[in-house]
């Protein structure tokens, strides 16, 4: 079983490396979490890890091969009972996952390695976004990792940017974190952490 109780990141070369780093300072034991593009599992299997035995986390990916292969490196790791599975689109957060959550994090795009032409789109992920701002604790964190240069990525990438511009600051820190060395269609992070 890997270590994950605290980072070892030896490289912050793009986004999910940066995104790691963050659920490593804002997720403990007890916590509640939402991985709302479960992928392959990688990042559910750090939340399970970070939320301990007295933690949850609700995964969500509406392709079937996503769910089979989380569901698997989750058992592989002793840790399926810290994690409810839902092959449904992440639009349907709020029917599934009672709040408050400290973390709530976003792969956009395709699963690696599956169909390419199944991706997400720009109205269910803002739709996501929108309930997952009311399901977050105050001080708790939307990590969204964009990818702008897949097909259908740059509308996506203007409605959560549009979305997180138009939060009032009063209630909601948002930031955009990208590398300064690579091409502006290269994947980036979005930071929201609500204040109240």
């Amino acid at each position: 079983m890997t270590d994950c109780s605290s980072p070892s990141i030896t490289a912050l070369r793009g986004p999910v490396p940066l995104a790691h780093l963050f659920l490593h300072s804002f997720l403990s034991t007890g916590h509640h979490a939402v991985d709302a593009t479960c992928g392959n599992g990688h990042d559910t299997l750090l939340l399970a890890h970070l939320v301990g035995s007295g933690g949850h986390v609700w995964g969500f990916d509406i392709q079937a091969q996503a769910i089979a292969e989380t569901g698997r490196r989750l058992a592989d790791a002793g840790l399926a009972d810290r994690v409810t599975l839902l092959q449904a689109g992440h639009e349907e957060l709020d029917r599934h996952v009672t709040g408050p959550v400290r973390v709530v994090l976003f792969n956009l795009g395709y699963l690696p390695g599956g169909d390419r032409n199944v991706v997400t789109r720009p109205s269910t992920t803002e739709a996501a976004l929108v309930q997952s701002l009311h399901l977050l604790e105050t001080g708790g964190v939307l990590l969204v990792t964009l990818y702008p240069g897949h097909s259908g990525g740059t509308e996506e990438r203007d409605t959560v940017e549009e979305w997180a511009a138009g939060l009032d600051p009063r209630t909601c820190h948002s930031w955009r974190m990208a590398q300064t060395t690579v091409a502006p269609s290269a994947p980036y992070l979005l930071l929201v952490q609500r204040a109240s």
